[in-house]
């Protein structure tokens, strides 16, 4: 039997001095300006009758700082917006390793984390000797991940698996070696996080891949995916686009610009939403 979730995204830091062609492979067309192009950064919340699952675990202030980024809240405090106690997640999916999705592993104590085999390798192999390749990555939260993984508390899965009836993961790569997304049926049907396969609307809207990536053809193959699992276009959320503030509402007055619904469709002015950053 397949489970239905309230599904949220919860804001933890944003940047609001990016600029286009920071997100973006190649410089950016003309049809986007040439100001700030902000970027925000969440974690996402799914809570049926039975299960409550978080979906990556954010980062810290310092960590957050010293990457010059703004610092809003910790993602627990996001989660107790909701009523959460993060004492009381006992699933956190984690699409992939990089800083500002895998921090904050000690504030979870009874939770598994699950992760794809492919991003723990990549994660601690070879090809972190690349000073390029290892910078999105912050070596405190990967070996607190190794500590996790020594306490038990690590599921591993390879390419597609479910985590609870109504949540599934699915590999894609192109960003890192084992990006995962998440789909989630929702009231309002299939709704997937594509967390870092799609960093803004844009990305996918232009053709033009966000500039960190390891594997160019796997980051398209993974934008189709996000697509063929998703019920609409508008059932897509995007991972760091600030537009998903704009077109989808708080869960109330009190969570304005801290938490919102996922599982309710989007507003129709989307796409102009999107390209206004």
């Amino acid at each position: 039997m397949i489970h239905t979730y309230e599904l949220y995204a919860i804001r933890y830091a944003t940047n609001g001095r990016r600029q286009p062609h920071e997100n973006f492979m190649y410089p950016a067309p003309p049809d986007l300006h040439d100001g700030p192009m902000p970027m925000d950064f969440f974690v996402w919340l799914a809570v049926g009758e039975r299960r409550t699952v978080l979906i990556d675990s954010g980062a810290g202030a310092g960590t957050c700082q010293a990457r010059g980024h703004d610092f809003l809240r910790c993602p627990t405090e996001g989660l107790a917006q909701l009523r959460v106690d993060p004492a009381a997640i006992h699933d956190v999916i984690t699409t992939h390793l990089h800083w500002d999705h895998a921090g904050n592993f000690e504030k979870f104590p009874n939770a598994r984390f699950h992760l794809q085999t492919r991003e723990a390798q990549h994660a601690v192999g070879p090809c972190i000797c690349s000073p390029f390749l290892r910078r999105p990555f912050d070596v405190e939260q990967v070996c607190s991940f190794v500590r996790t993984l020594y306490k038990g508390r690590v599921a591993f899965h390879e390419g597609e698996a479910e985590i609870a009836p109504g949540i599934t993961v699915h590999h894609v790569g192109g960003h890192t070696q084992g990006l995962q997304i998440v789909r989630v049926m929702t009231r309002r049907g299939w709704v997937v996080v594509a967390s870092d396969a799609m960093h803004y609307y844009a990305n996918d809207e232009m053709g033009t891949p966000f500039p960190v990536l390891v594997n160019v053809p796997e980051y398209f193959n993974g934008l189709s995916l996000c697509h063929r699992l998703a019920d609409s276009a508008d059932h897509v959320v995007a991972g760091h686009d600030p537009a998903v503030m704009a077109i989808y509402p708080a869960v109330s007055p009190q969570t304005e610009s801290i938490a919102l619904r996922l599982d309710v469709m989007p507003k129709n002015n989307k796409r102009t939403a999107r390209m206004s950053g």
